[in-house]
C-alpha cells in the first residue's frame, strides 16, 4: 500500500481521532486519496489484496467499534472538498463541509441549504443518509449525484437515488462512492438567510449538547412523535453507562461524557431501545451507522 501515488497513508491509525464520538479502535490503513484517479487506484488495490474498505468523511454519523479494523478507511474530507457555483446551482465534492457550503450559498444570496447549516458532516455523508432538519431534506435540492461505480463515474438523477427518510440507494450499495453532488438553489436576500441561520444556531446551542463529543441524533423519529420524547418519557434523560450518557439537554443525543468506549455507547443505545420497546411498544431505529461490530444493531 505504501507505493500508491497521490495518496497519504497512515497505518495503525486510532479511529478515535476521526469520529465525532471520539471512539473507535485502530485501522490498519487510513488513506487520503488526492484525486479521483488515486481513489480508483486505491480501491482497486484493496480489492486485489482482499482488504475491506470503508469510505469516510468527518466521522460525524458513525459509531465504530473498539476492535481494530483490519482494513482501510478512505477519507475524502481532506482533498475532495472543492465547491463551484454556477448561477443558481452549486456543485460540491463529497468531502466538502455541508456547513461551509451552506454559508457560502448564503453569502451569494442563494437559499435552500439553510437547514444544513448546523449539520456537522460532509456533502457525501449528507447525501448518503439524506440528511435533514427543520422539515427539509437534502433530496429537496439535489439536481444530480456524481458516483463512482466500479471504475466508471456517472451522474445519477435524484429519482435514481431512492431517497427516503434518512436513507438512499447508496446504503444498499456500499461499493458505490459518492464523489460530488450538484444542488439547485433559489435566489433570496442574503441578510434574511443569515438571520434565519443565526437564529437556528442560537436555538441549537440552547437545546443541543454541542460542547461534548456526540454523533448528533441517535435515533430516527417514529411517525407518532419524536424519538427524544419516548426516551424522556421512559425516564432515560441523563441515564449513564460508564462514560456514555443520554444528554440532559436533548434526550436523542448520547454524549461521550467521560472517556466512553464505543461499547459503552452501544450498550446505552440498546438499553434505550429495550426500555422504549417495553414501555411503549415502539422500536427505535438508529440514525447513527454502526461499523466494524461483530453484533449489529
Amino acid at each position: 500500500m505504501k507505493n500508491l501515488e497521490d495518496c497519504e497513508i497512515l497505518e495503525n491509525e486510532p479511529m478515535s481521532k476521526h469520529t465525532t464520538y471520539k471512539v473507535g479502535g485502530k485501522a490498519r490503513y487510513y488513506i487520503y486519496p488526492k484525486n479521483e484517479m488515486a481513489l480508483i487506484k486505491v480501491l482497486k488495490k484493496c480489492k486485489e489484496n482482499g482488504i475491506e474498505t470503508k469510505i469516510i468523511g468527518k466521522g460525524s454519523n458513525l459509531l465504530i467499534s473498539d476492535d481494530d479494523f483490519d482494513g482501510a478507511f478512505i477519507a475524502l474530507d481532506r482533498y475532495f472538498s472543492e465547491i463551484s457555483f454556477d448561477g443558481n446551482q452549486v456543485s460540491a465534492y463529497a468531502g466538502a463541509s455541508i456547513i461551509f457550503l451552506s454559508h457560502e450559498a448564503m453569502k451569494r444570496g442563494l437559499s435552500g441549504l439553510e437547514f444544513a447549516s448546523g449539520i456537522p458532516g460532509t456533502v457525501g455523508g449528507a447525501c448518503f443518509m439524506n440528511a435533514g432538519a427543520y422539515k427539509k431534506e437534502l433530496k429537496d435540492i439535489v439536481d444530480a449525484v456524481w458516483v463512482l461505480k466500479e471504475e466508471d463515474c456517472i451522474w445519477m438523477k435524484p429519482e435514481e437515488c431512492e431517497f427516503g427518510y434518512r436513507s438512499s440507494i447508496f446504503k444498499k450499495h456500499p461499493d458505490w462512492v459518492i464523489l460530488a453532488v450538484r444542488f439547485n438553489l433559489e435566489p433570496a436576500d442574503a441578510s434574511e438567510i443569515k438571520d434565519l441561520m443565526d437564529s437556528r444556531r442560537e436555538r441549537r446551542m440552547a437545546s443541543q449538547p454541542l460542547d461534548k463529543p456526540s454523533a448528533g441524533s441517535v435515533f430516527k423519529n417514529p411517525e407518532e412523535k419524536p424519538a427524544w420524547q419516548y426516551i424522556e418519557e421512559a425516564g432515560l434523560r441523563g441515564k449513564r453507562i460508564h462514560g456514555a450518557m443520554v444528554s440532559e439537554k436533548h434526550a436523542n443525543f448520547i454524549v461521550n461524557e467521560d472517556q466512553a468506549s464505543a461499547q459503552d455507547i452501544l450498550d446505552l443505545i440498546e438499553l434505550i431501545q429495550n426500555q422504549v420497546k417495553k414501555e411503549f411498544g415502539v422500536s427505535l431505529k438508529t440514525e447513527v451507522e454502526c461499523f466494524n461490530w461483530k453484533k449489529r444493531i
